[in-house]
């Protein structure tokens, strides 16, 4: 998944790197950054939890379809959760879609979505959006961070860490 660019990004790492899949990318359009979601979703294991930041339309859920394309989704039934705060997939490994956008910051935050209890399914991926709402709010292994940045007509840049 390294790569400047999401139309052309070299292949990902194999699951047995990924450490190695920390980078940046600019995607220029929302296929792209749905591209770039897939291409991270296809190397999941289960288990990982991703924490996405960014501002409002900067392309958060677009990457989450991208990411439940790889896990056999259909990415049409993807919509942000903003309203019901955890959308829930069953696929290849349950996906549960958190948006903490209309929570209070902190440890509220976490046990208004009872992310304790969706953290029990150890095969789950986890996606939340707004997650720097959680504070310093204790996760286990496997975490990534997503930052995107930019938003309407304008490229976005896209940057995966690990938070471990």
């Amino acid at each position: 998944m390294r790569g400047r660019d999401a139309r052309g990004p070299s292949k990902m790492m194999t699951p047995a790197a990924k450490s190695n899949l920390s980078g940046e990318w600019v995607t220029n359009n929302p296929d792209e950054t749905f591209n770039l979601g897939k291409q991270f979703g296809e190397h999941l294991a289960g288990g990982e939890i991703l924490l996405l930041s960014g501002p409002l339309g900067a392309g958060k859920t677009v990457f989450v379809k991208g990411l439940a394309s790889a896990l056999e989704i259909d990415p049409e039934e993807v919509t942000s959760p903003s309203f019901t705060l955890v959308n829930p997939y069953p696929a290849r490994f349950p996906l549960f879609h958190i948006d903490l956008y209309r929570l209070d910051e902190g440890a509220a935050a976490a046990h208004a979505v009872d992310l304790d209890e969706l953290l029990t399914d150890e095969r789950a991926v986890v996606v939340i959006e707004w997650a720097e709402r959680l504070g310093r709010y204790p996760l286990p292994a496997k975490v990534w961070r997503v930052s995107i940045s930019g938003d309407g007509e304008a490229p976005r840049c896209i940057s995966v860490s690990s938070a471990n």
